[in-house]
Formats: C-alpha cells, sequence, structure tokens
C-alpha cells in the first residue's frame, strides 16, 4: 500500500485483533473470502435499485450477486421463496430496522418493544433514537425476580397499548426467546410481528438456537455478529409485507448498495451452509454456558442465573460491592480481554458507566476456544477484577 500511513494502523489493528482476547458480543472473526469479496472490484460499482430494475447501466454482475446472496439467504434459513423475500440491501442493523418500520407503521403509531435497560436495543424505541421520535414508544421489562422475559406481563400491555408492530429479539438478553407466545400476544391485539435476531442468527442457521421464522411476519438481522459476515444487513419478509418494505430501503432510505458487502454477505451465507458451521455454532453456546457457570461459581452475579445462547449479562458492580461496567471494562481491557460495559435489569446508573458487562463466545469460538479454554479465561477474569 502507497499511503504508508493507513498502511501501519492496519498493521497495528490485526496486532491488536491477535493479541487481544475478544469477548465483544456483537463481534466476530470473518474469513480471508469474506475479506477478499469486500475488498474486490464490487466496491467500484454503483448499482441504484434492485436486480433487473437498476437506474444504472453495466449491472448483469451485479444483479447476479445481490440474487445469489438472496438464494442463498433463504436457502440458510430454509425459507420458500414463494412465502418470503429478502432485502440484502440494508448498511446495517438500524436502518435496516428502522425501513421496517417507515414501511409498516405509520408516524405517530406505536412500536413495542423491550426497555433498552433490559436488554433492548436503541431502535426498538428508544427516545434517543429516531425509532423512538418518529413512533411512539411503548416498553416491556423483565420480571424483576427471574429477569427473564414474562409473557402474560407482555400480553397485559399489548392489550392496553394495542401498538401497531411489536418486536421481539434483543441485544442483551441471554436467554431463549418463545417466539410462539410472542406470536399469540401480537395475533390478539392485531399487531405486526418483528424479530430482531441480530445476535443470535448464526445460533438459528446453525440449529442451535428455536428459529422464528415459522411465527414471524417480518425478520431483520446484521450479518457481522454469530453469522460471522461482513458489517451489513438483511430484511426478511412475508410476501405481503416485502414491496413496502424494498420501498422504504430504496429509495426510503438509501441510495445504492454497497454490492462489496453484498458479495461479502454472500460468501458468508455460504460458509453457514457447510456442516461444520453447525458444530461451531454448538460450540458457541457450550461455551457460553460453561463461562457463565464457573463465573457463577466464583461469586459473580449473572443476569437472569445463566445463558441459553452466546451472551452473558454480568453484575459487576453487585450493589457497590465491586466494580461498575465501566471500571471492570476498563481492568479487563489493560490486561487484554475486551467486554463493553453494558446496562442491566434495573439499572440505577447512567448507560456510560453502568453495573454490568456483556461477554459473548462466538468470536473465541472461532479461534478454536472450547469449554476447557472457557474454565481458565473465567478464573482470568475474576482474578482481574478482584485485584
Amino acid at each position: 500500500m502507497k499511503d504508508k500511513i493507513v498502511q501501519q494502523l492496519i498493521e497495528a489493528e490485526k496486532k491488536r485483533q491477535k493479541r487481544a482476547i475478544n469477548l465483544i458480543a456483537s463481534e466476530n472473526y470473518v474469513s480471508t473470502d469474506v475479506l477478499k469479496a469486500l475488498g474486490s472490484e464490487f466496491v467500484n460499482k454503483y448499482a441504484e435499485g434492485y436486480p433487473g430494475a437498476r437506474y444504472y447501466g453495466g449491472n448483469e454482475i451485479s444483479d447476479q450477486i445481490e440474487s445469489l446472496c438472496q438464494e442463498r439467504a433463504l436457502k440458510l434459513f430454509k425459507l420458500s421463496p414463494k412465502k418470503w423475500q429478502v432485502n440484502v440491501q440494508p448498511l446495517s442493523g438500524s436502518p435496516a430496522n428502522v425501513a421496517v418500520y417507515l414501511a409498516l407503521v405509520k408516524p405517530s403509531e406505536k412500536i413495542m418493544g423491550m426497555s433498552l435497560n433490559h436488554g433492548g436495543h436503541l431502535t426498538h424505541g428508544h427516545k434517543v433514537s429516531i425509532t423512538g421520535k418518529m413512533w411512539q414508544s411503548v416498553n416491556y421489562e423483565v420480571d424483576a425476580k427471574t429477569e427473564q422475559l414474562d409473557y402474560e406481563a407482555i400480553r397485559k400491555i399489548a392489550k392496553i397499548e394495542k401498538p401497531k408492530l411489536i418486536v421481539a429479539g434483543f441485544t442483551a438478553y441471554p436467554r431463549k426467546i418463545n417466539w410462539q407466545k410472542f406470536r399469540d400476544i401480537a395475533d390478539e391485539v392485531g399487531a405486526i410481528l418483528m424479530v430482531d435476531m441480530s445476535h443470535i442468527a448464526g445460533l438459528i442457521a446453525g440449529g442451535a438456537y428455536p428459529s422464528p421464522f415459522p411465527y414471524a411476519d417480518v425478520v431483520t438481522t446484521t450479518v457481522h455478529k454469530t453469522l460471522r459476515g461482513p458489517r451489513s444487513a438483511m430484511i426478511f419478509s412475508r410476501q405481503e409485507f416485502s414491496a413496502k418494505i424494498n420501498k422504504a430501503v430504496f429509495p426510503g432510505l438509501q441510495g445504492g448498495p454497497h454490492l462489496n458487502q453484498i458479495a461479502g454477505t454472500a460468501v458468508a451465507l455460504h460458509e453457514a451452509m457447510q456442516p461444520e458451521f453447525k458444530t461451531y455454532t454448538k460450540q458457541i453456546v457450550k461455551n457460553a454456558k460453561v463461562l457463565a457457570k464457573e463465573l457463577k461459581q466464583l461469586g459473580w452475579q449473572l443476569v437472569s442465573g445463566g445463558t441459553d445462547s452466546h451472551l452473558i449479562l454480568m453484575d459487576t458492580f453487585m450493589e457497590g460491592k465491586g466494580l461498575s461496567g465501566k471500571e471492570a471494562s476498563l481492568k479487563l481491557e489493560q490486561a487484554g480481554i475486551i467486554v463493553n460495559k453494558n446496562t442491566i435489569p434495573g439499572e440505577k446508573r447512567s448507560p456510560m458507566d453502568p453495573s454490568g458487562i456483556r461477554l459473548g463466545t462466538a468470536s473465541e469460538t472461532t479461534r478454536g476456544k472450547n469449554e476447557v479454554d472457557m474454565i481458565k479465561l473465567a478464573k482470568k477474569i475474576d482474578n482481574i477484577l478482584r485485584q
């Protein structure tokens, strides 16, 4: 590379990633093939529109790569193209969620999603997000005692508020979700059921987590977490919603798609279809369960008492007996372990310095870590935080 400064920064980031233990739940390591697709000549092409309906010439190959990506996405999640459609153009998860609301919910109508402090995402209707400004936001929370979803409480809120759309699927909830119960609630109040499976998409693809597709109307996901692809997103929708969603993505929110991202996504989807990917996703969950169990035995409080996925929420503050989430994450990073500070249910501290941290096992599982490594890692985390 002629630009030596940028080259140096790339090399520095390579070294940082190699030497760090990565427990960021929303990160992973892509393959060399995905990197090649991201750096391919597709980065040069502008392709406003959709396959067969572009506003620029020279897009015959662009159409092929986007169509291939769509075909692989539907195949991976065992979806019939007669019933489902997938849009692979969203640039990331947040605009994907906004596109769904823009398509299906009128301004000022109600969106019902989980509270941010309890595991929801900013784009599930939080007041600082456009989703909380453009639409009315109705929140539900986890049960105060179990720190798990209370479906009867969610049903009661939905019956009172009658939202146009209910969001299930979260950014910081470690347990399995009962998709059937969300479907029943949505049907009872006449709401559209949207699932944000960004964190668990890879686990679902690998059979390590229940699929929402038999129950949902719309499913959004990022590609770069457990699905182990590039920074990108997809929107799956039942055919009756697909035309509106496509128009909301383009021309509603975006111009030309990033074809190199779509190419990278197509590669990642192909990789996720291989037998070894199922083994990988099951190992992610095994690792998370062992890490959670060991941390709990060492005296740390875990939200909901454990995990059913790749994700662990750990209360490091423990009512003033321990460290704030910010302090804990800084101490761990100084020792080469990367996590993120995170709010916990019933949070009383600032989101910038909350009571907990979030840990995930997808990245280190990609690196070959197993249950024995998780036991050692739990002890290392414990030693660092108690110093």
